[in-house]
């Protein structure tokens, strides 16, 4: 598939993104997301996070550093969007750790969000199937929560995307692999968590499954790109950032390695 036109469309419109994510991602993410081309804003408080989301493009949900209040502005922002028609992603940091992550964690599927990014472990908990998850690191394959990523996205009836070494995205029928990515990028915290905000501004009106295919294509990409210099961890970041806000349409149909994976 030809994934530069989708960073071209997300770079006209720079959508703003509202991301309601955990205190350790705010910074790398909007930076992120500033680098890419979107415009990010981190609103959280539960007075006034439905008068936000109505101005925005788009929505992301992270639960990584959860408590009550920001459960429910979850819960109304992801509301707003789906009335609205507006896409939202959700993140399911370390569901299964705790019942309260977990129970909020069905609630915010039963909102149907556009988007559920999350490692392996993440999305077998999500559907049921188990996991071995260490807090929010994986303990299972991408290959072993294919089956519970296409069952999942059934359930909402949008996109579910596994990330790994070798990402997987489906929307229970049709389903891609995405090789890009870099060794580094695991090693930086919160690019997991940053990386929901990019497909969020490349599902802005345009189809789900090929924008968020065309997100992380270009997100690996740019960790190939910043790796080829980076010394380690702390020269990774900066390059990182330079790479997302450099690369080109263009480079991105050139460097994306996406391949179509035949139907279940």
């Amino acid at each position: 598939m030809q994934t530069g036109a989708y960073l071209e469309q997300m770079r006209a419109r720079a959508p703003l993104i509202h991301n309601i994510t955990n205190y350790v991602a705010m910074n790398v993410m909007a930076n992120v997301l500033l680098a890419a081309g979107a415009a990010p804003a981190m609103v959280h408080a539960v007075e006034e996070v439905e008068e936000f989301a109505a101005l925005a493009q788009a929505l992301t949900v992270n639960i990584g550093t959860l408590d009550p209040d920001w459960g429910e502005s979850m819960l109304r922002a992801a509301a707003v969007m789906r009335g609205a028609g507006r896409s939202w992603v959700f993140d399911p940091v370390g569901v299964g750790a705790t019942r309260m992550r977990t129970d909020l964690s069905q609630r915010l599927l039963d909102a149907h969000p556009a988007v559920v990014r999350g490692n392996a472990s993440e999305v077998l908990m999500l559907a049921g199937l188990g996991g071995q998850a260490r807090g929010p690191e994986s303990g299972d394959t991408v290959q072993a929560a294919e089956g519970a990523a296409r069952q999942l996205a059934r359930r909402t009836g949008g996109v579910v995307a596994v990330s790994g070494p070798v990402d997987f995205v489906t929307d229970g029928d049709r389903a891609f692999r995405v090789r890009n990515g870099h060794a580094l990028m695991p090693r930086v915290t919160v690019l997991g968590c940053s990386l929901n905000g990019v497909i969020a501004g490349f599902c802005v009106d345009q189809p789900l499954l090929e924008a968020t295919v065309a997100a992380m294509a270009f997100y690996g990409l740019a960790g190939q790109i910043a790796g080829q210099q980076a010394q380690g961890p702390g020269t990774f970041q900066p390059l990182f950032l330079d790479a997302l806000h450099n690369l080109t349409p263009a480079e991105l149909d050139a460097g994306a390695q996406v391949e179509q994976v035949e139907t279940a």
